[in-house]
């Protein structure tokens, strides 16, 4: 299948021909020039995938340092474009040379059409892959901009997240590996985030891969990439997660699920700092800063012979681990008032407010789902909601999702505590803003106060 542009730069006629005839069975389209002076303009006019350069055209001279200038013009317009040189002057140093400039090949004549061609694909294959990378970070520099317009985090108030607020702004200038622990909808994909936002390699991609949903068989193509033909369904090249998340950070979410075989591949890729292609024996380096999440103990799975104890090192230098949010029940009120506006600015509802016995509800459920469930609760109740302010009937609470807090049985004791306490924080302690929210006198709000302890 004909696809691509070349364009072949010679001043021998001749030579141009008998490439036109060869290359035209494989290149969509085929553009001649006998002269480099329109080197320039041609390359702007045709944009072509692939530049095939002679490196000598004053009679006489065949230094090849005439070649060298052009693929130095050529590299100005555009450094990803692959440029093959083409000369009758074999010498290894002039090669060395130009491949050191940004030369993707060398090819001497007279040429053997089958490695010609073989050399030129290479170039096209070459070509593409860097497109897709230069797209997928377009793309991935998009989606950050956009996730870091909604990605303001809500700490809150309770020590465990302060602390791991703290932890987080030390690591994230390092490029050390992190591994995020905690329970399902904790929020480990939102700390990665955050780490990325607040790294060096900020203007750069993160890329995620969910590992439990990498198959054994597609994950080295996957992660690593393959070349054209490695197997049935490779049509063409294609890169592969390392190499797109070069020089930015690499996400590998639910690293747990990942079985004993592919730990060893995935191990050596970290290891040595680079990948080769399926189907292919070429090294390819990479620098990439390597965050991973995890709902599992991993040092339990090491003791069971589940996990490799030095994959586990190797990318657990710093460990940070989320704390579930029935352990910081002192964040919920101020959490649902973060979801509860992200929605209603979202629906087109920014009016809508939370009572102060909502609110007390919320906080005595379970969420067993953690930040992840609340969240949803919120933006379904924002959706169905036809009133201004969203009341304990407005959540569709499953009946299961009681509290394990001390709160099973809520007595009217525990139900007024919770709603002077979210109150006072709303308020910001102002005593009649409280009192008057809670339908009370001030009296009754102290004695109350004193009553439990609040």
């Amino acid at each position: 299948m004909k696809k691509g542009s070349i364009l072949i730069v010679d001043d021998n006629k001749n030579v141009l021909t008998a490439l036109r005839i060869l290359l035209e069975n494989y290149f969509e389209r085929v553009t001649l020039l006998t002269s480099p002076n329109q080197l320039h303009t041609l390359v702007r006019e045709v944009s072509p995938d692939i530049v095939l350069l002679d490196m000598n055209f004053s009679s006489g001279i065949n230094t090849g340092n005439e070649g060298l200038y052009w693929l130095s013009e050529i590299k100005k317009l555009d450094a990803d474009l692959p440029v093959v040189l083409f000369t009758a002057y074999a010498d290894i140093d002039l090669a060395v040379k130009a491949l050191k400039q940004g030369a993707s090949d060398f090819v001497v004549k007279p040429w053997d059409n089958a490695k010609l061609i073989a050399t030129l694909q290479a170039a096209y294959s070459l070509r593409e892959s860097r497109k897709e990378v230069k797209q997928l970070r377009e793309k991935q520099g998009v989606i950050n901009l956009e996730l870091n317009k909604e990605q303001e985090i809500c700490w809150g108030v309770s020590e465990s997240m302060q602390e791991l607020h703290r932890l987080i702004e030390k690591v994230a200038k390092t490029d050390a590996n992190i591994l995020i622990t905690g329970e399902n909808g904790t929020g480990k994909e939102v700390i990665a985030r955050e780490i990325q936002r607040l790294s060096s390699r900020n203007k750069e991609v993160l890329i995620t891969v969910d590992m439990g949903a990498v198959t054994e068989s597609l994950f080295e193509s996957e992660l690593f990439g393959h070349v054209k033909g490695s197997f049935t369904d490779a049509k063409t090249d294609r890169i592969g997660k390392f190499e797109a998340a070069n020089r930015g950070t690499l996400f590998l979410d639910e690293i747990g699920n990942l079985s004993y075989p592919l730990q060893a591949k995935l191990l050596n890729a970290l290891q040595s700092r680079q990948i080769i292609r399926v189907g292919d024996n070429k090294p390819i380096p990479v620098d990439i800063r390597l965050i991973s999440a995890t709902n599992r103990r991993l040092q339990e799975s090491v003791q069971k012979g589940e996990f490799r104890e030095d994959l586990l090192y190797r990318i657990n230098t710093i460990q940070i681990e989320v704390p579930p949010l029935r352990q910081r029940v002192e964040d919920i009120p101020l959490l649902a008032e973060f979801f509860l506006k992200k929605y209603a600015r979202k629906y087109k509802k920014e009016t809508l407010q939370l009572s102060a016995k909502a609110g007390a509800q919320l906080q005595a459920c379970r969420w067993s789902g953690n930040v992840r469930e609340l969240q949803h609760t919120l933006e379904k109740a924002v959706i169905l909601s036809e009133n201004t302010v969203l009341q304990p009937a407005d959540f569709y609470l499953q009946k299961s999702n009681s509290t394990d807090l001390g709160f099973d049985n809520l007595t009217l004791k525990d139900a007024e505590k919770i709603l002077i306490q979210n109150s006072l924080k709303r308020n910001k302690d102002n005593m009649s803003a409280v009192a008057a929210e809670l339908g009370i006198t001030r009296p009754t709000l102290y004695s109350k106060m004193k009553k439990y302890n609040v």
